[in-house]
């Protein structure tokens, strides 16, 4: 199974109005560390796929975007968990291409690069745009209640998007796919 998750409102902090610009911004949602160590433990490759219009609108440069990204990593392994691949978009909306979410660019490219069907992929995000780019992209959709999730989920989730399996965060969703998938 390859898992790929969302960042911003996933892992750490969302900003509604704002983004992470420097590595003293991201603050990692309580229990993640642990939830992706569970994932690890079970030999599942995770990966990032994340939006990150502040590159593209040069509110940050990639270098700073790296930084931020390499807090990410070393609080995670504080939990002894790992992030086996990164994916970005750093498309502005007006310049966007189908590696930005609602585009499934990034989620096709996980699941070249790990060589796993759609069949064997789940996407765990907090937006709709999350959950557009998990249907086109044909895996399994789950949402989580944290980040902007409640807002998305109260909004009204839109039939070609559906199924989805709401969590109320992303260990909630990592017991939830643990508990469905017995240990060989």
């Amino acid at each position: 199974m390859l898992i790929l998750l969302d960042r911003d409102g996933v892992l750490n902090r969302d900003y509604p109005d704002d983004y992470v610009k420097s590595p003293a911004e991201l603050f990692m949602l309580p229990g993640v560390g642990k939830a992706v160590a569970q994932l690890n433990a079970r030999g599942w490759p995770v990966a990032i796929c994340t939006n990150q219009a502040c590159v593209g609108k040069g509110i940050i440069d990639e270098a700073m975007l790296g930084r931020i990204h390499e807090k990410l990593f070393d609080e995670l392994a504080r939990e002894n968990a790992k992030i086996d691949a990164l994916f970005f978009a750093p498309d502005p909306p007006w310049a966007q291409t189908d590696r930005r979410k609602p585009g499934a660019g990034m989620l096709r490219e996980a699941m070249q690069r790990f060589r796993k069907s759609p069949a064997e992929t789940v996407f765990i995000g907090d937006s709709l745009t999350d959950l557009q780019a998990g249907a086109t992209a044909g895996v399994r959709r789950i949402l989580v209640r944290s980040g902007k999730g409640a807002q998305t989920q109260a909004k009204g989730l839109p039939q070609d998007v559906l199924p989805v399996t709401v969590a109320e965060d992303l260990p909630d969703a990592v017991n939830r796919l643990l508990s469905e998938v017995p240990v060989i």
